[in-house]
């Protein structure tokens, strides 16, 4: 059974830093075979992407409202993907979700390219 768990989302200040994980376990294949995404969907607002980074750890990927204040990485050893939040904005509080595809068409922005997803983990930026 595939489960993506993330962690460590909270509270936090306008201007702070958060990072949150997303743990994997029961893919079918090494975790290192699948290219992983960071979505979020803010209340009342659709599900949109925010990072993604390839299989073989070589290209990310950033929405325009987060390049440069976010960063993913995996740690393929722990089967693990993080997105260190940075610079955090008001407009950045929503659930935060993970998600794995294999090699497959459609593009890495789009939510339907991936096969797994994670529950979420919410994540509040006060003013």
């Amino acid at each position: 059974q595939v489960q993506l768990l993330e962690s460590g989302g909270g509270l936090v200040q306008a201007g702070g830093s958060l990072r949150i994980s997303c743990a994997a376990s029961g893919l079918t294949f090494t975790f290192s075979a699948y290219s992983m995404g960071w979505f979020r969907q803010a209340p009342g607002k659709e599900r949109e992407f925010v990072a993604a980074v390839t299989w073989s750890n070589t290209n990310t990927y950033y929405a325009d409202s987060v390049k440069g204040r976010f960063t993913i990485s995996r740690d393929n050893a722990k089967n693990t993907v993080y997105l260190q939040m940075d610079s955090l904005k008001p407009e950045d509080t929503a659930v935060y979700y993970c998600a794995a595809r294999l090699h497959t068409v459609g593009s890495y922005i789009d939510g339907r390219s991936y096969a797994y997803w994670g529950q979420g983990a919410r994540v509040t930026v006060s003013s």
